[in-house]
């Protein structure tokens, strides 16, 4: 995963992430308009690569914040993400509904 600050500076260090290394997106999750966070998956050697490739690119830039590689994740580390996109799609939609009523 990489953390940069703003959104076109994520845009930029995913492209040099895939075309480094043979990884997929696994989310692109914007936690404020300035810091977005990249997680991508593959073989720990490519993802390894693919992040070094795309921190270097936003520290080059300035909007590095932080990266992290997790080899061989912990099957329940997928669902924590999933499940905060969810748990937001959710709210948004219970909001909604209750403006709506």
């Amino acid at each position: 995963m990489i953390e940069t600050r703003g959104l076109a500076t994520s845009i930029e260090a995913l492209d040099v992430m895939v075309k480094t290394s043979f990884v997929q997106l696994v989310k692109q999750n914007m936690v404020d308009p300035a810091l977005v966070t990249i997680v991508v998956e593959g073989d720990v050697s490519a993802v390894k690569a693919a992040v070094e490739a795309g921190a270097d690119m936003a520290r080059k830039k300035g909007s590095l914040i932080a990266f992290h590689v997790i080899p061989h994740p912990d099957e329940s580390l997928p669902q924590l993400f999933m499940e905060k996109s969810n748990v937001k799609k959710q709210e948004k939609i219970e909001d909604n509904s209750e403006k709506k009523t």
